[in-house]
């Protein structure tokens, strides 16, 4: 990641059982690349400071919001599908397509309820 992002911030690793314990509040596995990454460093700094990847508790935190949320439910459409991990420190979520299951990484942008 630091020959692509030299100025990226890591921070220390999550422990195993940290994972398991979100995987249980949210339901559901998280994406292996997202696990692996955790377990490396529980979350990415961009080149601004912003959280880019979020560290696990957040990640927990924000995609309990997003999926429960009854404002974000009569304004955009669902997010069940999507599993949020950070931002562009602008409004725009990084998140997987849990359903169906893919490797990509989708970015919602907020304005428009787009996702590309």
């Amino acid at each position: 990641m630091r020959e692509v992002f030299p100025d990226a911030g890591f921070r220390e690793p999550v422990e195993a059982a940290e994972i398991v314990e979100a995987e249980r509040r949210l339901g559901q596995a998280l994406p292996t690349d997202l696990r692996q990454l955790l377990l490396e460093s529980n979350g990415v700094l961009g080149r601004t400071r912003v959280a880019t990847v979020w560290a696990v508790d957040q990640i927990v935190e924000q995609n309990l919001r997003f999926w429960s949320d009854e404002n974000f439910a009569q304004l955009y459409m669902p997010f069940d599908a999507l599993m949020f991990f950070g931002d562009n420190g602008g409004g725009d979520q990084f998140a997987f397509v849990q359903k169906p299951q893919r490797p990509d990484v989708f970015v919602w942008e907020h304005e428009s309820d787009s996702r590309r």
